[in-house]
């Protein structure tokens, strides 16, 4: 509820973010005075011996990074470049570095790098210091040419190349920092490229979010989205910082909601939590799936479908280009 209340009140600058600017100007603070170390080199970021390409946000809540870095690892490997993710691992138990493998559980290294790795089959570690991580993969993986990084923007202890800041259909909200709105760091700042959705006013290339044609099951089983939105009513689970976005699109499709059922962010989605009746048909975002099978296999997953602009695929590569 205190989630909800807030993610409301970033919308605007109403009363509740008025009241909370005395925590915002304290928190800007902290964060300006975190950036003085290392622009005054008191604290100097590690460098890595191989081009780190950040993917990440400025927006508390998820921008739907993850899809980003998925098409940037697929884009890389169309042209050959060896690639690895290194990733913090939100949601998982467990609390140090390691290597997400085939054995790996959404549990023990978080649901978004187990969906990077079965979507790209890339190597990929997970830990909190993400220049641990990345040299844990160096060290398992000597012929990586490029290190992205899902998320750390503001994870300055690592040195970086390039810079990709997504935003979602919020663009920057209110426009002022945490906790009275959305944002982790002042907008604008300096990045290398800008993804946004259209519509929106800030400048950058158009990335457009829409469902996948298919929708597919644990064992594999595919069905066209359209067939199975002619069906009976589903049940829509969504368990993200966002999850309104993703019924819209599935009503959008011509799936009658019998019910919608949100969860948190990187929530485990254990049985008890859930109540899903028998014979109930599910629909689920690609990332809750990798939790949802392990007990609700016949669940459908609804991958997303990302469609950014040609220009910045061709920014990309003139950026990445004299770093490799």
């Amino acid at each position: 509820m205190i989630e909800a209340a807030l993610q409301r009140a970033w919308r605007h600058r109403g009363p509740l973010a008025l009241a909370l600017l005395p925590l915002a100007a304290v928190f800007g603070a902290l964060a300006a005075f975190r950036r003085f170390l290392y622009r005054m080199r008191l604290r100097r970021p590690q460098r890595l011996p191989v081009p780190v390409v950040v993917v990440g946000n400025v927006v508390a809540g998820g921008a739907g990074k993850t899809p980003v870095v998925i098409a940037l690892v697929e884009h890389l490997q169309a042209q050959g470049i060896a690639c690895g993710v290194i990733s913090r691992g939100h949601g998982r138990s467990s609390r140090d570095c390691r290597e997400v493998t085939a054995a790996s559980t959404a549990k023990e290294v978080g649901d978004e790098p187990l969906l990077i790795a079965r979507r790209t089959q890339v190597p990929i570690a997970v830990g909190a210091r993400r220049v641990e991580a990345a040299r844990l993969l160096l060290s398992r993986h000597p012929g990586l040419r490029v290190i992205v990084s899902d998320d750390g923007l503001q994870h300055l202890a690592l040195a970086r190349d390039l810079e990709i800041c997504v935003f979602d259909q919020r663009g920057t909200g209110n426009g002022w920092l945490l906790p009275a709105g959305p944002l982790r760091e002042p907008w604008p700042r300096h990045a290398d490229l800008v993804l946004r959705p259209p519509g929106t006013v800030i400048e950058g290339f158009t990335l457009e979010r829409g469902l996948a044609a298919q929708a597919q099951r644990a064992d594999g089983t595919r069905i066209a989205l359209a067939e199975l939105a002619r069906g009976p009513a589903v049940i829509a689970l969504a368990a993200l910082a966002q999850p309104e976005p993703f019924f819209s699109m599935l009503r959008a499709s011509g799936f009658t909601l019998a019910r919608t059922l949100e969860r948190p962010d990187h929530d485990p989605l254990e049985p008890q939590d859930l109540h899903l009746p028998a014979g109930a048909t599910v629909v689920c975002t690609e990332k809750d799936a990798v939790k949802l099978w392990r007990h609700h296999p016949q669940a459908w997953a609804v991958p997303l479908a990302l469609r950014i602009e040609p220009a910045f695929w061709d920014a990309l590569d003139r950026r990445l280009a004299p770093r490799l």
